[in-house]
């Protein structure tokens, strides 16, 4: 059966972290993606308790996001994190607003730096690639989209495709998935609420309770050589609810 992780930066608004890694470990899961809020300020006695929390629950952390900044301007902090936590796998998970090209040639430009910026993770073993968000299937003004020219100019970049943050951008993660079925490593498996529902959750879904159809989406990733597949939800009010809830979707799938 297909392993269901879970994306910490869930609960970051439910702390303390060890109380969350309790309860993921409880409902079931044996996985957890990391994100920079916990890890990335960590000296290495901070890391290497982490890292026991985690040993004492029973989770292991194969996946991890790393913000660009760390990963461009403190290479020896992320080598340290992914080592010391035991990760397989970085992924980049965002670029804020204002630094966003404009044009086809300047995210074709972006992947270029993020590959470079992801050779000496991928020397040293690691998996890594870019996790989406919506505005990467925006059209550009030649009529590609910034997802296209990044993971053409960065040709070594795996994708960790964020199937409900395709959709939010209007595009059809069934034919993403296919064209670049071969690039997907890891999957965020998170649902969206019908419309006009669940407002105060920003309009996401626990999996299995939203608008998307998940048995088909598991049924076409599982073609691709995806290995990680990762619960989020934005914005939860209850993280007991989502974990429960979600993990009794996903089963069936």
């Amino acid at each position: 059966m297909t392993k269901l992780s879970f994306q910490l930066y869930c609960a970051r608004n439910f702390p303390p972290l060890s109380d969350t890694l309790k309860l993921v470990a409880s409902k079931g899961y044996t996985q957890v993606e990391g994100f920079g809020g916990i890890y990335a300020n960590l000296d290495q006695a901070g890391l290497d308790a982490l890292r026991a929390d985690l040993d004492a629950n029973g989770l292991a952390m194969p996946t991890g996001h790393f913000g660009i900044d760390l990963l461009e301007k403190e290479p020896q902090q992320a080598l340290a994190i992914a080592k010391t936590l035991g990760l397989d796998a970085i992924y980049c998970p965002h670029l804020v607003a204002d630094q966003r090209p404009t044009d086809a040639a300047g995210w074709f430009a972006f992947g270029k730096r993020l590959q470079e910026a992801g050779k000496r993770y991928q020397d040293a073993g690691y998996t890594f690639g870019w996790h989406n968000h919506d505005f990467e299937f925006k059209a550009l003004p030649d009529g590609s989209t910034p997802q296209e020219q990044i993971l053409a100019g960065g040709s070594d970049l795996a994708w960790e495709i964020d199937v409900a943050w395709v959709v939010r951008g209007g595009a059809d993660p069934f034919a993403w998935i296919e064209s670049y079925a071969k690039r997907i490593t890891a999957v965020h498996v998170k649902d969206i609420a019908p419309a006009g529902e669940n407002k105060d959750e920003d309009g996401w879904a626990d999996v299995g309770h939203g608008t998307l159809p998940w048995k088909d989406l598991m049924a076409a990733l599982r073609k691709t050589p995806a290995k990680y597949f990762v619960l989020e939800h934005d914005n939860p009010k209850d993280v007991d609810r989502l974990l429960t809830r979600s993990i009794a979707s996903f089963q069936t799938y």
